[in-house]
Order: structure tokens, then C-alpha cells, then sequence
């Protein structure tokens, strides 16, 4: 396993759907933090502020349906953490449809 970047859109309508309305901004948050512990392989995963303030900008009721993330594979500085690698998610700004998986150079 090595570093490495990369660009998802990520569903939220379909995540958070059935959610009581005073939990969906709190639950659109653990789901990114799932999708992208499953999509990098590590269980350490940290969200940007952009990110977070983008997810609660319609407030605890009104999640944007999709977001567009950015996820990399970054190299722990810890000598005492238990895990060699942790992701962090930010947020991308702009059009984000019709578009996939994109690998990101970094």
C-alpha cells in the first residue's frame, strides 16, 4: 500500500435517506468517513473544515444530495500510531457530474 489521491462523488441522497431530519447532516458526516475508510483500505480517516462546513451549509436538515471529495493516502508522522497510513477527505469545489474516478497526481 502506498500514498495516493484520488477524486469521488459521493451520494449522499441515497445515504442519508429514511434519516430523522435532526440527524441527517451528523450521519451525511459518518457515512464519508465509511465510504472513504472502505475506498483507502485505513480506519483512520479525518475530514477537512471545508468538507464539514460544505455538508452542514444547509444546516442539520438539508444535506446536499452529492458532493465531490478528495481522498488521500497519507503516511502517519506518529511513531505511536497504531496504524501506518490516515486519509484525509477534503471537499472540491465546482461541477461535479458526469464525471467518475479520478486518479490525482500528487
Amino acid at each position: 500500500m502506498d500514498t495516493c489521491c484520488r477524486q469521488y462523488t459521493i451520494n449522499l441522497g441515497k445515504r442519508v435517506k429514511g434519516t430523522t431530519f435532526k440527524r441527517k447532516a451528523p450521519r451525511a458526516l459518518k457515512k464519508v468517513k465509511e465510504f472513504a475508510a472502505k475506498m483507502m483500505n485505513t480506519s483512520d480517516v479525518r475530514i477537512d473544515t471545508k468538507l464539514n462546513k460544505a455538508l452542514w451549509s444547509g444546516g442539520i436538515r438539508s444535506v446536499p444530495k452529492r458532493v465531490r471529495v478528495q481522498i488521500q493516502r497519507l503516511r502517519s508522522d506518529d511513531e505511536d500510531a497504531k496504524e501506518e497510513f490516515y486519509s484525509l477527505v477534503t471537499h472540491v469545489e465546482g461541477d461535479f457530474r458526469g464525471l467518475g474516478v479520478r486518479v490525482v497526481e500528487a
